[in-house]
């Protein structure tokens, strides 16, 4: 098996979630479930963020020409449900299900016709920024699908492949950055390869929002979680340890 990661980056005014994540740096989606066949897709997502982001989300996700993941920017006709699961100030749990017509197709659609059956599929959304994990047959034709894809999205939005890699079921864990979202990690690297970290400082987060070429709000949010993370994995470790070392003292 074989992992294959790559990103769409939404253009302005093409897509109504991109552009709530754009003005809501705080406020992200993760995919719980997702499923295809030839003729329908249905998915179930986890956002969560600031009230007026979630609020904002909702209301995207609810626009009655959005159909989740749908590559045509027209509307395709598709027969388009959204539910909402869970729902408080902070958290958004959204079931979307849709029958395909014949002039519309997603991710998951394309992957499904040019990479076969048995994918697992697993998204990640952050401003405009729309990551994909596909894990899939260590022959799966990649390079035909993702010239597929290239040709569905057109000019709606970029295309950026971030890694393909072999799957080893017998391979440790990297260590606690591993489970860290891309942009998280990439965001830590560099405050650490530029000095953020460092007493006295050798950058600053503006400084350091503006060699990346990201908003400044977005990178304190991805430092913040990516911070976060680490920190709940180091305390976790260490209780692991502390509790073995008192079972073997018993």
């Amino acid at each position: 098996m074989r992992e294959f990661v790559f990103a769409l980056e939404y253009d302005p005014g093409t897509n109504p979630v991109a552009d709530v994540l754009e003005a809501n740096p705080e406020t992200t989606v993760r995919s719980l479930a997702c499923h295809v066949t030839p003729e329908s897709l249905w998915r179930v997502d986890h956002a969560t963020g600031s009230q007026a982001g979630i609020e904002a989300l909702e209301a995207a996700y609810r626009e009655p020409t959005y159909c989740a993941d749908c590559l045509v920017r027209d509307d395709c006709g598709a027969d388009c449900e959204t539910q909402l699961l869970d729902r408080s100030s902070d958290e958004l749990v959204v079931y979307t299900y849709w029958d395909r017509t014949a002039v519309c197709t997603s991710v998951p659609h394309l992957a499904l016709e040019y990479l076969g059956e048995g994918l697992l599929f697993e998204t990640y959304r952050e401003g405009r920024r729309y990551r994909w994990r596909i894990v899939l047959g260590r022959d799966a034709p990649v390079g035909d699908f993702f010239d597929a894809l290239g040709d569905e999205v057109g000019e709606c939005a970029g295309m950026e492949m971030l890694r393909l890699t072999d799957l080893d079921p017998n391979r440790e864990g990297d260590g606690a950055d591993a489970s860290l979202p891309t942009e998280q990690r990439a965001a830590l690297q560099a405050a650490v390869e530029r000095g953020y970290y460092e007493t006295p400082r050798r950058t600053d987060l503006s400084e350091l929002a503006e060699q990346l070429d990201v908003p400044r709000s977005t990178l304190s949010y991805r430092l913040r979680r990516a911070e976060a993370s680490l920190a709940t994995a180091f305390v976790a470790d260490d209780s692991l340890e502390y509790d073995e070392t008192l079972a073997a003292g018993r």
